[in-house]
């Protein structure tokens, strides 16, 4: 058997895609169930018991991914499937595909059902005159029976017309004249309709699913049961995962996530064209997505993989994505899909200067790419050692290290990296199951940067940002400045081949199966996992008040600690920390910027906590102008900051004379620079460490 590929990095992206299911034609069982089962058991770093409290969470969570908004099963449904609920253990053992043949049967009679029923009902015309109330909570019961599963269907084609309209109604209010005015009967007429097309094309779009697929989405609700991170790859969704790890990416370069239906943007991927428009955002809701000015199709409720086809295209074509941003707010965001700017995923610095005139060096770091082939390739740590090296000839005084939004990568250069900071010593401790813990340490003496360092990090730098920062920490080396905490993935994934543990005359390709192999764990002895890296000088973010990361994930890894290595701390830039970070506090108090943030942020938890919304026309478009007009409030981030100063390293002027595109793409950088609050405030902290 072979153990390939170690990954770092962050990958949240949903496998419930293309699916990959062997089954003797004698016995009518599959041999894919417990050989994954039997590698689990033997690689995972903690293996679950596969007994009766794991067939109960196998049964919420496949339910879960089938109906994650309680359109579909009844109460009725659930407790006739319910005597499978401590038998998914045992026929998972054996193969067989019981409950889930069980499943799909109930579940394709709804289907058929909600089909005559959403006919019907969207065939009258709707009143929004009323004060109804649709619930929008995917903790809610299943429906008693099918009266209220009728209702509930109801009042979602309802919201479905309701949201339609508004925005047509919206579109005429703004006076474009590209807008034709047509009274309010003929809009509802237009929703009715295309809310009916999004459910015939669901319907058609199920119908054209092959088993064997539908039968990898009852797979991988059995792998994530272990760990979020561990997952059943089919040959084909093997092939995508390797494109996307190879940086060969094209379409949009942003990395999704299925959460509770809804399509859910985790990463933009530095010089992406979604990066390079800058609108859509970690964070976002995809709820529709059109090709042009073609007619949108919704995706909540949709397959990821089905999403992710329409998202990608041909270089040089446009997508249009209606987006729920987390304060509530809609927008539709046009992106020209392309290849990613290879150059723009590497290590990157400037030399910044505000009123004061002190020389702080900006040094941007996307991810910890490295050279997987041996072929001479860029590697992080290394380019990131030339950037300081400029930064010094420079005469900058301190370094602000910017890893928001990193997800990770390279395990060897995080290492090596981190020695550029330390003259030597432990790193990170990786723990194998049943093993002492591995010290990863940096042995070379030689310090590339020995000055002032601040860390930039928020709740999407992960795994390797995540191994640096606490570093970086404990050696009391850097000032943490970001988000209370970071992702909080702690452990290491590795590639199990199933063609070579599974042996059938039937089929010669099985998949491959990503498990969860090892874990880190801080030079402290606490892990990364979950709680991530917290923040030694904490600034508000959107995000501040939600639960994000790791901990938002279903069935994660739990937080412990392990005995610490042997390490010695820099004490230098920390004697008196105490009035930095003061200052840094009252600041960010005084900040009407920051304060923005701040409310934004509070707007956002309620937003998340609300349970309902309202069906009356007038109610709703009230709540969307407001919503709309506090979002607003928030272009003030889009202004640039006159007291900071962006000058370009003498080198890296050399390579952008005489290249249009580059020097385009610099200058837009600079302005992205100068609208961002916390360089800002992370310069000023920089500048008060001695």
């Amino acid at each position: 058997m072979t153990l390939k590929k170690i990954l770092l990095v962050l990958v949240p992206v949903s496998l419930l895609g293309t699916g990959f299911y062997m089954k003797s034609q004698e016995s009518g069982k599959s041999f894919l169930l417990p050989a994954i089962l039997e590698n689990l058991k033997n690689y995972h770093y903690n293996p679950t018991d596969v007994n009766d409290d794991f067939s109960k969470k196998v049964f919420d969570e496949f339910l879960g991914v089938l109906d994650a908004n309680k359109r579909f099963f009844t109460q009725e449904d659930i407790k006739q499937l319910s005597v499978y609920k401590t038998k998914i253990d045992d026929l998972s053992k054996e193969g067989s595909y019981e409950f889930f043949d069980k499943v799909m049967e109930i579940y394709e009679s709804r289907i058929n059902q909600n089909q005559k029923w959403y006919r019907e009902i969207l065939a009258t015309p709707m009143e929004f005159t009323s004060d109804e109330t649709f619930v929008i909570d995917d903790k809610q019961p299943y429906a008693k029976n099918d009266a209220e599963l009728k209702e509930r269907v109801r009042k979602s084609l309802k919201y479905g017309v309701m949201t339609r309209l508004a925005a047509s109604l919206e579109a005429q209010e703004s006076k474009d004249s590209a807008v034709k005015i047509v009274s309010t009967d003929t809009l509802e007429a237009q929703a009715r309709k295309g809310v009916l097309k999004s459910q015939d094309d669901f319907v058609t779009r199920w119908k054209k699913v092959k088993p064997e697929e539908k039968q990898s989405y009852y797979i991988n609700a059995i792998t994530s049961v272990f760990d979020p991170h561990t997952n059943y790859f089919p040959p084909a969704d093997k092939e995508n995962f390797d494109i996307a790890m190879s940086g060969q990416l094209e379409g949009i370069g942003a990395q999704l996530q299925e959460k509770d239906g809804y399509i859910k943007v985790t990463r933009v991927v530095p010089g992406a064209p979604s990066a390079l428009q800058g609108e859509l955002k970690e964070g976002d809701l995809i709820l529709k997505v059109a090709q042009g000015a073609a007619e949108p199709v919704d995706v909540v409720n949709m397959p990821i993989d089905d999403a992710i086809k329409m998202i990608r295209g041909p270089k040089g074509t446009e997508v249009r994505l209606t987006v729920k941003k987390p304060d509530g707010s809609i927008k539709v965001i046009k992106i020209i899909r392309d290849v990613v700017i290879v150059e723009e995923t590497f290590a990157k610095s400037v030399v910044i200067e505000d009123k004061d005139h002190k020389k702080t060096g900006y040094l941007f770091l996307p991810t910890f790419y490295t050279d997987m082939n041996g072929r001479g390739g860029r590697t992080s740590w290394d380019d990131v050692r030339k950037e300081i090296k400029k930064l010094k000839k420079a005469g900058v005084g301190r370094i602000v290290f910017d890893l928001r939004n990193n997800g990770g990568g390279s395990l060897q250069d995080v290492v090596t990296m981190s020695g550029l900071f330390i003259d030597k010593g432990p790193i990170v401790q990786v723990k194998s199951r049943g093993a002492e813990p591995e010290f990863l340490e940096d042995y070379d003496p030689s310090v590339e940067w020995d000055g002032p360092l601040v860390l930039m990090v928020n709740q999407y730098s992960a795994s390797a940002s995540e191994i640096i920062a606490a570093a970086m920490q404990d050696y009391k080396r850097a000032v943490i400045v970001g988000s209370n905490h970071t992702f909080g993935k702690g452990t290491v994934q590795r590639f199990v081949d199933l063609n070579e543990t599974v042996r059938s005359k039937d089929a010669s390709e099985f998949g491959s199966l990503k498990i969860t192999i090892q874990k880190f764990y801080r030079i402290d002895g606490g892990a990364t996992q979950l709680k991530g890296v917290s923040s030694d000088i904490e600034l508000p973010d959107n995000f501040t008040y939600l639960e994000s990361g790791e901990g938002e994930q279903d069935f994660p890894m739990a937080w412990d600690k392990i005995k610490p290595a042997g390490y010695k701390s820099y004490d230098k830039y920390f004697t008196d920390f105490s009035a930095v970070k003061a200052n840094s506090n009252k600041r960010v108090k005084e900040s009407p910027i920051f304060k923005l943030i701040d409310e934004n942020a509070k707007r956002i938890k309620e937003e998340d906590q609300r349970k309902e919304v309202s069906l009356n026309l007038k109610t709703y478009m009230a709540e969307n102008k407001l919503r709309k007009e506090e979002s607003k409030k928030m272009e003030v981030l889009n202004t640039e900051n006159p007291e900071l100063i962006i000058t370009t390293l003498a080198e890296d002027q050399k390579a952008l004379d005489g290249d249009k595109g580059r020097n385009d793409r610099a200058k837009d950088w600079y302005k992205n620079l100068k609208k961002d609050p916390y360089i800002f405030e992370a310069l000023q902290i920089a500048e008060e460490l001695k």
